[in-house]
């Protein structure tokens, strides 16, 4: 009885197109001009946060852009600038899914945004230390936090170098690199 269950239940698998082994997670390269790193995107956790970044991602948004903030024990952030420190335009704003559980962790990926719990469009950081003020405390304006969408899979040594480049204000900015770190291109990529 036992085994007839177990055969069944195979059976219905395979006729359904199901499987043990659940899909990889979407994945990112951005190629820079310190080295790659991967990303692996939690479309479960956060669908609208990794469709908009995955949209500008194959829009070739952030080929060209910089991390324009860098601040060590901290995050990196990048994808609204270029090398001159020209803004670049974005799309509406995305709804706030920082409430989805992930929280901001060494080598997690998040969104940057205003003061405006909703008002994330292309910035990212990525945080290189446990973050975990940043995370999600309530759906009010100071308890929202910062969407984590994703996580380093491939690459943490570039974050690290990033990390720790030389820094300066520049266009009425701080922590700015001294000498662009550049995202030359985002692609996505295949998980093997």
């Amino acid at each position: 009885m036992k085994r007839w269950f177990v055969m069944t239940v195979l059976v219905l698998l395979v006729s359904t197109g199901l499987s043990f082994a659940s899909d990889p997670l979407p994945r990112v390269k951005l190629t820079t001009s310190q080295g790659d790193i991967v990303v692996a995107l939690d479309s479960a956790a956060a669908p609208k946060t990794v469709d908009n970044f995955l949209t500008y991602v194959e829009d070739g948004y952030y080929d060209g852009t910089i991390f324009h903030r860098v601040i060590a024990g901290f995050m990196i952030q990048g994808g609204g600038f270029d090398a001159n420190m020209k803004r670049e335009p974005t799309r509406p704003a995305i709804p706030n899914e920082a409430d989805n559980g992930l929280t901001n962790r060494v080598g997690t990926v998040a969104m940057a945004r205003t003061s405006d719990p909703h008002s994330a469009g292309a910035q990212f950081f990525i945080n290189v230390k446990d973050n975990r003020f940043l995370d999600h405390r309530g759906k009010n304006t100071k308890g929202w936090g910062y969407c984590v969408f994703g996580k380093v899979v491939a690459g943490m040594n570039v974050v690290r170098a990033i990390e720790n480049v030389p820094t300066t204000s520049r266009s009425g900015m701080r922590d700015v690199p001294k000498t662009p770190v550049v995202i030359r291109r985002a692609t996505v990529v295949s998980a093997k």
